[in-house]
């Protein structure tokens, strides 16, 4: 018998009995709860090793809203509990979501025994061996850069050689090809290694943040500027600031952020005193730079200062030789992060990944092969686990894989905080998420 100590919470009285009479006979001590209010008040009191959480319960009958909330609540008390979850078989989708937002497994219901008991003593030996720590610290950028392609063996030594100066550097692509990767890279590369790389996604930012959230405030300088607040360039000074979709900036602020490069110093919100900063400038954009300022939407004078060196990413669909290892590496991670049996890539489904188009890129193939591995139940990945409709991908249909959902949650979340001007407060209430749920967000999508 396992010294354990597990919590059972589903609203169903049938399902707590027969889960907990398989259980105590593997558990030292198994706990249930009808009553889901009452999850704070165990979480915060009692140390459970596992905790087994229903997905929905009688005010949402199906949606998994509920699950959602008190998985949320619960990681909120306690960010290492490790969380299972009780889902029937039409909420796979929204199990493999809550995976990813922090549980470490499911259970299909009706359940076999079996299966029950060995994923409840993989998630309690899992808590055991590394601390109750379910998540694997996310790989160097290098790691991430795989990468057998002529063209993409250039791009890396142009940027060897590029870290090694100070020079500005602007990245072109499409989304999903690694933008931010090869920023990482390069800092990692120069003479400014031990210093910090700030990422700032302007894109996300809206005008009323734009100056405080660079440039700093003070306080009192607005209704919200309780404190005084260090901007993104004095964090990053003596190291790396990039400015990712950096084309999505209005004209008026292609001016401010000209000037602080000009001057080498920023100015807080609310103050009259400059403040010198040294950071190396990296920045990236999808768009089309380079007309934007021939059809006057991008000031000239920014894109020279920002463009010493240019450096073109190419889509995945044109670096076709990558896709494999770029597969088997993401196949390597998620096996050990989700600890599932499967490490191979069949045949069939190499043929069919290497003939589709990848119109997301590698950021599309990473979560296609994710959410593969978490619903795998074999050693080897078929064309069915990472191409939803059973075909031979076409190069014009999208993936079915999960990436959608993401994008859209990371869309809903900018929309909130540019609704309510960045408070995090209102955007939280207005998300129906609590702060720290919405921290962990911004922090899982870089906002």
């Amino acid at each position: 018998m396992l010294q354990g100590k597990i919590l059972i919470v589903d609203d169903d009285t049938d399902v707590l009995r027969a889960a907990r009479l398989l259980l105590k006979r593997h558990f030292a001590q198994v706990d249930f709860e009808k009553n889901p209010q009452k999850i704070p008040y165990l979480v915060t009191n009692f140390d459970y090793d596992v905790i087994l959480l229903d997905m929905n319960f009688t005010r949402d009958l199906s949606t998994g809203k509920e699950g959602f909330e008190w998985l949320d609540r619960i990681l909120d008390i306690n960010p290492k509990a490790s969380v299972v979850l009780f889902t029937a078989y039409g909420d796979v989708e929204m199990a493999v979501r809550a995976i990813k937002a922090g549980a470490v497994d499911f259970v299909l219901k009706p359940w076999e025994n079996e299966k029950l008991l060995a994923t409840m003593q993989k998630a309690f030996e899992a808590r055991q061996s590394d601390g109750a720590d379910k998540t694997i610290a996310a790989p160097a950028a290098n790691n991430n850069l795989i990468s057998v392609s002529k063209a993409m063996q250039d791009i890396l030594d142009t940027a060897e050689r590029v870290a090694a100066t100070d020079a500005n550097v602007l990245i072109l692509g499409e989304n999903g090809t690694g933008k931010d990767l090869l920023a990482r890279h390069i800092h990692q590369l120069s003479l400014r290694k031990d210093k910090s790389f700030v990422s700032v996604d302007l894109g996300a930012l809206s005008e009323s943040l734009f100056e405080s959230e660079l440039f700093g405030h003070t306080k009192g300088a607005f209704t919200d500027a309780r404190e005084d607040r260090t901007g993104r360039f004095e964090e990053a000074n003596g190291g790396t600031i990039f400015l990712d979709e950096i084309g999505n900036i209005s004209l008026p602020f292609q001016a401010k952020l000209l000037t602080v490069l000009q001057n080498r110093s920023v100015t807080r919100v609310g103050s009259n005193k400059s403040v010198p900063v040294n950071v190396r400038l990296v920045c990236a954009t999808n768009r089309n730079i380079t007309q934007m300022a021939s059809q006057y939407l991008f000031r000239q004078d920014l894109l020279y200062r920002i463009n010493t060196i240019e450096i073109n990413l190419p889509a995945l669909r044109d670096r076709t030789e990558d896709i494999v290892p770029l597969a088997e590496y993401f196949l390597g991670m998620y096996r050990k992060k989700y600890n599932r049996p499967v490490a191979f890539l069949h045949d069939t489904l190499v043929q069919q990944m290497e003939q589709y188009e990848w119109p997301g890129n590698i950021r599309e193939l990473q979560h296609a092969i994710e959410r593969a591995v978490i619903l795998s139940q074999g050693k080897t990945l078929m064309p069915k686990d990472v191409f939803m409709k059973n075909n031979a991908a076409s190069g014009n249909e999208k993936l079915n894989t999960g990436y959608n959902l993401e994008e859209m949650e990371q869309n809903m979340i900018n929309q909130a905080l540019k609704k309510c001007s960045g408070n995090i407060t209102e955007a939280a209430r207005e998300l129906g998420l609590s702060r720290a749920a919405l921290y962990r967000r911004m922090e899982k999508y870089n906002i």
